[in-house]
């Protein structure tokens, strides 16, 4: 069965029932911790039950013989995933009796797409198995938006995504080839190592078992849902807040790189331009928050350690908070709202427009101006020793464009119910940019429950939006995708 378009109907229905029955065993170990709590199980036996009798259905009535994903395939099943496995982890919620339909799907939504926006005013009324599964959606979706970045944007040719063709095992035609899945094992192997370290670290560190897992989670997804209303900060252990930022940082980082290093290609990684770039500026950044910040009589590495959670934090896209940031001089916060859009790098659980992007657009910018100057000069955009095709330059420039309009166009909706302008924007731009804590009216101890519920949609789909490269949902919105 095929689409107007020529999608395999079958193949993907087939799919998306075999990712909600991942999703359904994913509630296992809330399950479990329900019983070990002592607390009702009946939230995750119903999700279960959608996700066992929903997928179940879908994999038994479409098979296919024919199992091939061709770049439509993979915009329609990405996209209908993630709605489709954000109705289901709304599911406990909503049978808790903790969250109305739309708030739970929006507290769904901000956890698999890792961006940690909540509508839950205090989470210490939460049972303790509910926030387990809300810190495992972003542990879940963190793992996925690494394989959806490595292994399925090259395919579907997402601007400046390509480049990763040259350099990442994966689909290189129309079929997913067998070193995908040791590549998706390594990956895994990674993503679970790294969460075990902090939580080991975390342990440590004076850290309960339980809120170190719960954090570990939310860490390395750069997810950023924590155990406490005011988030890490609230522990009030300075070394807590510097294990958090090291693993932020880590998160953040391209986890190819991190899979570079363990196979002795570490020269490799130091020569990576978008690397440099992100810690030039995590640095500098740091560098010029920390001297906004430092006051006379305090102590240096306090003031440095508030400056660097807050910096990686927020460039990450974590969203973790240690201090209220909403009390820092005006200048740190313009400094905030700059790395909300700028983001982690490529191939990162991060967020924001991404390294990758930002190099190249400033490379792109620079040789235009040079170009301007001497007309009659060669001097192409390059990237890792190579020359960037203009396919993937113009590419960028339409995903920046995007990114643009549906900002604006989530900050009109919000102000259109009487908000104020930072509250607008920057509650669209944490939005679309997957961090979590905004300024203004969603600053960092505030929360999104006061919001109307078409805006609270609007910003769920702008979550949704924004962890799937914005063009990856907004094809499935256009009446071209489903023509021949």
């Amino acid at each position: 069965m095929r689409g107007g378009c020529g999608v395999n109907l079958r193949f993907d229905a087939f799919l998306v029932g075999w990712l909600m029955l991942l999703v359904g065993g994913f509630l296992l170990l809330p399950l479990g911790a329900a019983l070990v709590f002592g607390e009702s199980p009946v939230p995750f036996l119903a999700a279960m039950a959608l996700a066992a009798g929903g997928g179940g259905l879908l994999v038994l009535r479409f098979r296919s013989a024919e199992r091939k994903i061709r770049p439509a395939d993979g915009f329609l099943v990405v996209g209908g995933t993630w709605i489709v496995i954000s109705v289901l982890g709304a599911v406990p919620y909503v049978a808790a009796g903790l969250l109305g339909l739309e708030d739970a799907f929006f507290e769904s939504v901000s956890g698999f797409t890792t961006t940690g926006s909540t509508v839950i005013a205090d989470v210490t009324v939460v049972p303790r198995a509910l926030l387990l599964w809300r810190a495992m959606t972003q542990w879940v979706g963190g793992m996925g938006i690494i394989l959806f970045t490595i292994a399925i944007l090259p395919l579907l040719g997402i601007g400046g995504m390509q480049l990763f063709k040259a350099e990442v095992p994966g689909p290189v035609a129309d079929k997913v080839q067998p070193r995908l899945a040791s590549t998706a094992r390594s990956l895994w192997a990674i993503y679970v190592g790294l969460t075990g370290l902090e939580w080991v670290a975390l342990r440590l560190a004076g850290v309960g078992g339980y809120e170190a897992l719960c954090h570990a989670f939310t860490t390395l997804a750069t997810g950023g849902f924590s155990t406490r209303n005011t988030s890490v900060g609230e522990m009030g252990i300075p070394a807590v807040e510097w294990i958090v930022t090291l693993f932020m940082l880590l998160a953040g980082i391209n986890f190819v790189l991190h899979f570079k290093i363990i196979t002795g290609r570490g020269r490799e990684v130091l020569r990576d331009s978008e690397l440099r770039y992100f810690l030039g500026v995590v640095a500098a950044a740091t560098v010029a928050v920390t001297v906004i910040l430092h006051e006379p009589g305090a102590r240096l590495l306090d003031t440095v350690r508030v400056a660097a959670f807050g910096v990686v934090s927020i460039l990450t896209t974590t969203g973790y908070v240690s201090v209220d940031f909403e009390l820092w001089p005006q200048l740190a916060l313009l400094i905030l709202l700059i790395l909300m859009v700028l983001g982690g790098m490529s191939g990162s659980t991060g967020g924001g427009i991404k390294s990758l992007r930002a190099l190249l657009s400033f490379r792109s910018l620079k040789v235009m101006m040079q170009r301007l100057i001497h007309p009659h000069a060669v001097r192409p955009v390059k990237f890792g020793g190579s020359v960037v095709p203009e396919s993937v330059l113009s590419g960028i420039w339409a995903f920046l464009t995007a990114y643009a309009l549906l900002s604006l166009l989530g900050a009109a909706v919000v102000a259109a119910y009487g908000y104020d302008l930072l509250t607008s924007l920057s509650s669209a731009l944490t939005a679309i940019g997957n961090v979590g804590p905004g300024l203004g009216e969603v600053g960092a101890y505030d929360n999104f429950a006061h919001f109307p519920a078409l805006a609270k949609l609007v910003l769920a789909f702008l979550m949704l939006f924004g962890r799937l490269e914005i063009f990856t949902l907004l094809a499935l919105f256009m009446p071209s995708f489903w023509k021949r």
